[in-house]
């Protein structure tokens, strides 16, 4: 089911997972003269207000189908939508990170789709130590800390696979902790603030032929464990950091990350039942 759009002809953004956190808010700071934005999610959405240049698809990317319709006319598509926790069984993942990213990659070479912009995670490679004097670089090799960060992974894959197969441009964030501001230790390293999330995208979105890209999806922190090499060649400047919350974090009673153990994924990588 589709709301019937009132546009013009303009660039045309497909955004997967529209209903989700980073989803609604890329609904609006995306939002510019000239771009129509193609939201998709199976969840409900918010109407669209009369000066919205945008359509509501309710669908999922997994359909096949559903993504064909989507993708028509479509100049990229920010593929934000997924399972986004580590808390479901390994076969959900399966069929709705790793093949749904196929569905995706596989619509957009079809309908002539020039550019896919992925949201990978920093899960993908958090069983990597880091000392914060040797910084990690973007191109890491994976190393999982959960079945959602093999998912990931693995999505990574497809997407270098879709480049060098097929020539489509594919660029994947490995998003540190999306939040409207840092309240754990963990964050004021991997804090990725809705500011520079939008400004992220947009250098994703506008940049010349990236061909395949892994960049870090991080502010500009100043207890960096991550380089932002990838992402400055590629026109991402942050201006956010999380060491403004810091006194704040630090006078909390959450120690989610305090002593993390020296690796990225930090908590997630402790042994569960």
């Amino acid at each position: 089911m589709t709301e019937e759009p009132t546009f013009n002809e303009s660039e045309v953004v497909l955004i997967t997972g529209a209903a989700g956190t980073i989803g609604s808010m890329m609904r609006r700071s995306l939002a510019r003269p000239g771009r129509h934005l193609r939201l998709l999610d199976v969840a409900d959405q918010e109407p669209l207000a009369p000066d919205e240049d945008a359509e509501l698809i309710v669908g999922s990317f997994t359909d096949a189908e559903v993504m064909a319709n989507a993708c028509r006319d479509a100049s990229a598509i920010l593929h934000f939508g997924g399972l986004s926790t580590k808390d479901f069984e390994w076969r959900e993942f399966l069929d709705v990170n790793i093949h749904g990213t196929y569905v995706v990659l596989e619509a957009a070479r079809t309908a002539g789709v020039s550019r896919v912009v992925y949201a990978s995670s920093n899960h993908a490679v958090g069983f990597h130590p880091f000392d914060r004097e040797s910084l990690l670089p973007d191109y890491v090799f994976p190393r999982p800390d959960t079945f959602y960060g093999v998912s990931k992974a693995a999505s990574e894959s497809l997407g270098s696979l879709y480049h060098d197969r097929h020539g489509l441009d594919v660029v994947c964030l490995r998003i540190g902790s999306y939040a409207e501001r840092p309240t754990n230790y963990r964050q004021l390293w991997s804090w990725l603030s809705p500011g520079d999330c939008t400004r992220l995208v947009e250098a994703a979105l506008s940049g010349s032929r990236p061909g395949f890209r892994i960049v870090w999806g991080v502010s500009a922190n100043s207890r960096a464990a991550v380089t932002l090499d990838e992402g400055h060649r590629m026109g991402y400047y942050p201006v956010d950091d999380a060491e403004l919350f810091a006194d704040e974090i630090a006078s909390s009673t959450d120690d989610f990350g305090r002593d993390d153990p020296p690796l990225i994924g930090g908590p997630y990588t402790l042994p569960t039942a």
